[in-house]
């Protein structure tokens, strides 16, 4: 019997596993689909992502990596670029397909000695006499293990099995994007673009590879189709960027974002969950993947201290600091990011922020830098200790 298994082998899920490994721990992967498989998302990875990355053991000089120098943000007639602060981060950012990184991340948990069985899907949890959940049914079979780890998305089947339903106070954003073969596939900055649509904003992150990931984000709960708003930006865009119907490599393709903590609590009864299935998207910036494996690392931590308890009840005690843990690194800044996301929805405030918060490059800076978890939190710069001091008074919930 497996110590832990983990459910979903997305970035949260082969992350959690390939640190519980390398502790030494026995742990099983099932993950519905078989490797490659596509995902929508933006690509592009904060240098905190890319510190996770490191921590994983990921070769990111690995030629496979486009490298990005920081984020240009364009609004009205207003640009402003910004670059990654370095400091205790990396000093750069990366670009991947979904395709190449999420069987990457798995690779590196089996590496670590993970057990993966592709093409598995989890159909139940199973119970213990007491009520905790001590494994799942999958493949027509019983799997049993000490804890579960739900990191099946935003759907999360297993946590809605187990009574954990999304937050009707939580947002829950959408998001839809397009690969082109485009000339500005080899541009240093990740480009966004507001005031696209209320409480939203468009990307085009090259990938270096000859091809742009171009995308739309809805960051608030709307009826309107992100798939028609994708195009109607795009066709608005110059012609040098090349993001028309001729060259498009791919159909337009959606997902959910699921935001600001949206499922909790992040630990009950023998389940804990990590990434999309716990809602760990900043619900400002759209940002989920360095939250999940920022995530999935306090989540392996805090499995590893629980199973070497001596007692049930010392074991549950450790297990249930997982969502302090949470909130103490993410809940600040995601309560913040809820109320600018609810504050931007209004077309006034997005004027008033491309007016005044493009133009003022410092005033900027700090914006993004607290909005969007953009500082080193170990640096010394004005807008990385701003970001800190309001991300440890702002009320998690």
């Amino acid at each position: 019997m497996p110590d832990v298994i983990v459910v979903g082998a997305g970035p949260a899920g082969s992350a959690v596993a390939c640190h519980l490994a390398r502790a030494g721990l026995d742990v099983l992967i099932l993950e519905k689909t078989t490797f490659p498989r596509e995902k929508v998302c933006g690509d592009g990875l904060t240098p905190r992502a890319v510190q996770e990355l490191v921590a994983l053991g990921v070769d990111v000089e690995d030629p496979g990596w486009f490298r990005t120098a920081g984020l240009r943000l364009v609004g009205g007639r207003h640009r402003l670029e910004i670059g990654w602060p370095g400091g205790s981060l990396p000093a750069f950012g990366l670009t991947r397909t979904r395709r190449d990184l999420d069987e990457l991340l798995v690779q590196q948990a089996v590496k670590a000695g993970a057990t993966l069985r592709e093409g598995t899907k989890v159909t139940a949890p199973l119970r213990n006499r007491t009520g905790q959940v001590a494994g799942v049914v999958a493949g027509g079979r019983e799997h049993h293990a000490r804890l579960v780890v739900a990191a099946d998305g935003a759907s999360s089947r297993l946590s809605v099995a187990t009574g954990l339903r999304p937050r009707p106070d939580r947002p829950i954003g959408t998001a839809a994007r397009r690969y082109y073969r485009s000339p500005r596939h080899d541009d240093a900055h990740l480009e966004i673009r507001l005031g696209v649509t209320p409480a939203g904003y468009g990307w085009i992150f090259g990938m270096g590879d000859g091809t742009c990931n171009a995308g739309i984000a809805l960051l608030r709960d709307t009826r309107a189709d992100c798939r028609r708003v994708l195009d109607r930006w795009l066709a608005s865009l110059p012609a040098d960027r090349a993001l028309t119907e001729e060259h498009a490599l791919t159909p337009v393709r959606g997902a959910a974002l699921p935001m600001g903590f949206s499922r909790q609590p992040h630990y009950a009864a023998g389940l804990l969950l990590v990434g999309d299935s716990g809602g760990m998207v900043n619900p400002f910036s759209g940002e989920g993947i360095a939250y999940a494996l920022e995530a999935a690392r306090l989540a392996a931590e805090t499995i590893g201290t629980a199973l070497a308890r001596p007692t049930a009840a010392q074991r549950e005690r450790a297990l249930h600091r997982y969502p302090a843990a949470l909130k103490s690194a993410h809940g600040g800044a995601f309560t913040l990011g809820r109320a600018c996301a609810q504050a931007i929805e209004h077309p006034w405030v997005m004027r008033l922020a491309a007016r005044h918060g493009l133009a003022r490059p410092v005033l900027g800076r700090i914006a993004v830098t607290v909005l969007a978890g953009m500082g080193d939190p170990c640096g010394r710069r004005a807008p990385d200790r701003l970001a800190a001091a309001l991300a440890r008074i702002t009320p998690a919930s």
